[in-house]
């Protein structure tokens, strides 16, 4: 457990990296070999758009790993947070700083994000998507990403989490990013077991319908658990029946376009037009 910490603790940056750019490819390949969806689209323009979206997110991240690192050398240091409450060994620190990381540092900011107007404007560029597949994964405005970032020097604030832990929770998360999002079918049974547990493929797709109530449930990062305590977890039936995007924002000229992407969230808000799943 100890040589986990240290390998956390000395390279973080690269192994993330390698995580992201691995992750990207294989399931590129896969989404060739047995996809969901057989989307007729441009599939290298569609990753070029999403891929840009991602590099701004890993430069903003850059940017604010001086603040992430000094919350947790300051909580680790005093000892101060929800991991010092009872004496833990390393494994229990994990387990339970991976847990509530999760729970506050993406559900929570997740399930906000749809609730709070002025958050949902940002995030909806990653609803917007139209053809999801691996690439989506990432594809966040910068500026829901200072925000989500700010979520999670939240959490490492209540949690007391120290940067070890960090780095594995966030190494986990993008690749549970490449899994959920990527455009593989993957066999209904398999995917409904580990569903109790885990964030898989199918179970996010429906987040990804274009219309509520779908839009506003399986909200979890990671777990699923997450969804199913507070009553946000939901299941279709024909997942090939979902269609993707957001339903205020469907035209392509507007969810295709970079800078309209960049834009969205400071265009008037646009109400949902409603459920049309099953009809």
């Amino acid at each position: 457990m100890e040589s986990l910490v240290s390998f956390f603790n000395d390279v973080p940056t690269e192994f993330r990296a390698g995580i992201l750019i691995s992750g990207i490819l294989i399931f590129w390949i896969l989404e060739g070999t047995v996809p969901l969806f057989r989307f007729g689209y441009k599939k290298w323009r569609h990753a070029g758009i999403n891929l840009f979206l991602t590099l701004t997110t890993m430069i903003i991240g850059f940017g604010l790993a001086g603040a992430l690192l000094a919350a947790s050398d300051l909580v680790a240091h005093n000892k101060f947070g929800l991991l010092y409450i009872i004496d833990l060994p390393l494994w229990g620190q994990l387990v339970l700083g991976v847990l509530l990381m999760d729970l506050i540092g993406a559900y929570l900011v997740h399930w906000t994000e749809h609730k709070v107007k002025w958050m949902w404007k940002f995030h909806l560029v990653h609803h917007s998507d139209t053809t999801v597949d691996v690439t989506t994964g990432l594809r966040h405005h910068p500026g829901e990403t200072v925000f989500r970032i700010g979520f999670t020097i939240l959490a490492v604030m209540i949690i007391g989490a120290p940067m070890w832990i960090i780095m594995v929770y966030q190494s986990l998360s993008v690749l549970f990013a490449h899994i959920t999002h990527a455009n593989i079918n993957m066999p209904k049974r398999i995917d409904r077991g580990l569903s109790w547990v885990f964030i898989t493929p199918l179970m996010h797709k429906v987040h990804h319908h274009n219309t509520q109530p779908l839009t506003d449930t399986n909200y979890g990062n990671i777990f699923s658990f997450w969804d199913r305590i507070f009553g946000t977890f939901a299941q279709v039936e024909d997942t090939t029946a979902l269609v993707y995007g957001i339903d205020t924002h469907m035209d392509p000229k507007e969810n295709d376009k970079m800078g309209n992407l960049l834009k969205i969230p400071f265009q008037p808000y646009r109400p949902p037009t409603g459920s049309k799943f099953g009809k």
